[in-house]
């Protein structure tokens, strides 16, 4: 038997019991595994921390299915905790700490966390989850002091690094960030079978430990960077550089600094790279590029096409959740089909419905919904009403508008709670800002529907401009006459607005329900 696949045996079996990091100490100790802003770890000084965090767990009677929550900035910290988890036999739950106290403290409650791990840089949430949390036994703090907290690294420090004995894999129960209503934890069960998505992912990636490096560009309390761009890679051994904080340039620069080869990134992030001056862009060597996989948002013909020109035909795309399912393609695929998210991975089966529920044909514009498999199907953590209403029969959506065309590929057109309907037609605003992001002034846009009295809704854009069309008049009148130009009547903007920083979530995904919010105010249109 060759040397690789005696480690790969090893590898399966290890991550079986949520050990695989310590197979890439035993093989690889030196090398690194985590640089940050906060601090670098090789593998054996993460593999330690993991094993000794998971004894504090275990002498703090904390263990098989006990809840974890951990509110992390992207530091070394967040993934020894994580690999401490997958070892304990724990249920860890990162949270977004952008929120605020109550939403927090809510989280905490919900997900039954014994054991509470926060970042010194939110004092008054972490003080606040003191106070209201009375089911959290342990507090540790990261990164500095926080009052009735134990400091975590000087609360692990007296325990073994040895690997640990009788490890049981636990698992990762992350919230659903919906525009109404509290966050949903989304729960399955342990097991030592990645889903299909995840294998096509590793695939494609085809990570190599001995040369690879994986640059985490979103924070990792989030799904996708989470899953794809910390997870995937550090069981691979794949060393990980730690963003905390997206900045255009600055990912250029990592890039050629730590020869990264691979990233998850987003449609902001292409639209904002894609606008750095051509002197910025040539200051970089970026031939370490091997693979760039997105999604979480759709990604404008032009600005994807742009990109694929610019860092050749590495990008990977996916249209995926929390929940499930799943489509896939590479940049060859997408560059015949532009547009598409891609074709439904191995095992997954989806079909695309009207308001009533029928079957659409292809072309037809719906709702898109995922067969759940007969095993390892989500629920929604203590919340059987919710789980519920996800699905129809034994499909679920998360509220997405799209068609298939006849070969299969997915077109997402929106989500269902964007949708704006005026004069009883359904228009997709990211169609529209499709449209706008193409003319040199929009630096962002975000159209929205606002309210009507002859119609229900009228369709607005929300334009940031670039800052050397700002001192300009008239601009307003150029974009309305853009969109004339390219968008059938019913779908261009009756008006346009402009703002400074529209709000958006850290992943850099804009925020439609507050940029409309204020235009209803007052109003039954909900948001």
């Amino acid at each position: 038997m060759s040397e690789d696949n005696t480690l790969a045996d090893e590898l399966q079996e290890a991550a079986a019991r949520g050990m695989s990091i310590a197979v890439h100490a035993a093989h690889r100790p030196l090398q690194s595994a985590v640089k940050s802003n906060f601090g670098e770890r090789n593998w054996s000084q993460l593999n330690a921390a993991a094993n000794q965090l998971a004894r504090l767990l275990r002498k703090r009677h904390v263990g098989h299915g006990h809840g974890i929550a951990l509110l992390c900035r992207n530091r070394p910290q967040f993934i020894e905790t994580y690999a401490a988890n997958l070892r304990a036999g724990t249920r860890l739950t990162p949270i977004n700490w952008h929120l605020n106290a109550n939403e927090v403290s809510y989280i905490v409650n919900d997900c039954d966390a014994k054991v509470m791990i926060a970042d010194a840089t939110c004092p008054e949430v972490a003080a606040a989850v003191r106070k209201t949390c009375p089911q959290v036994e342990l507090f540790l703090s990261i990164g500095g002091e926080l009052e009735g907290y134990e400091d975590f690294d000087r609360a692990i420090e007296a325990e073994s690094t040895a690997d640990l004995e009788a490890a049981q894999l636990g698992i990762s129960m992350l919230y659903t960030s919906g525009t109404t209503g509290h966050p949903k934890g989304v729960y399955r069960k342990a097991s030592t079978q990645p889903p299909p998505f995840v294998v096509k992912v590793r695939e494609s990636g085809a990570l190599d430990p001995a040369s690879h490096v994986s640059l985490v560009t979103g924070p990792l309390y989030h799904a996708a960077p989470f899953g794809l761009n910390m997870a995937v890679p550090l069981g691979a051994g794949v060393g990980q550089v730690l963003m905390d904080g997206w900045d255009a340039e600055e990912t250029l620069a990592l890039i050629d600094r730590e020869r990264v080869s691979h990233s998850h990134l987003v449609a902001t992030m292409f639209h904002r790279l894609l606008q750095l001056p051509q002197s910025i862009k040539d200051r970089y060597n970026l031939d370490s590029l091997r693979w760039i996989i997105h999604g979480a948002a759709p990604t404008p013909v032009h600005i994807k096409r742009s990109m694929i020109e610019w860092w050749g035909p590495i990008l990977w795309e996916y249209y995926a959740a929390t929940e499930g399912g799943s489509y896939y393609l590479d940049s060859h695929e997408w560059l015949k089909k532009p547009g598409s998210v891609g074709r439904p991975v191995e095992g997954t089966v989806a079909k695309v419905l009207d308001a009533e529920a029928n079957e659409v044909g292809p072309e037809e514009s719906g709702t898109v919904y995922f067969l759940a498999p007969d095993e390892g199907r989500f629920t929604y953590y203590k919340a059987p009403e919710k789980t519920a209403c996800a699905y129809q029969g034994d499909y679920f959506t998360m509220g997405d508008i799209g068609h298939l065309d006849a070969d299969g590929y997915l077109f997402l057109t929106g989500r269902s709670a964007e949708t704006i309907i005026s004069g009883g037609v359904n228009i997709y605003p990211q169609e529209i800002d499709d449209v706008l992001q193409q003319h040199p002034a929009v630096y962002e846009v975000c159209t929205i529907g606002i309210p009507s009295d002859e119609w229900g809704e009228s369709v607005k854009s929300v334009v940031e401009l670039n800052p050397e069309w700002e001192a300009q008049t008239n601009v307003a009148d150029q974009l309305l006459a853009f969109c004339g130009e390219n968008l059938p009547a019913y779908k261009r903007p009756r008006s346009i607005d402009f703002e400074v920083g529209l709000p958006r979530m850290p992943t850099g995904k804009i925020q439609r329900h507050k940029v409309r919010a204020k235009y209803w105010q007052g109003r039954d249109r909900q948001i």
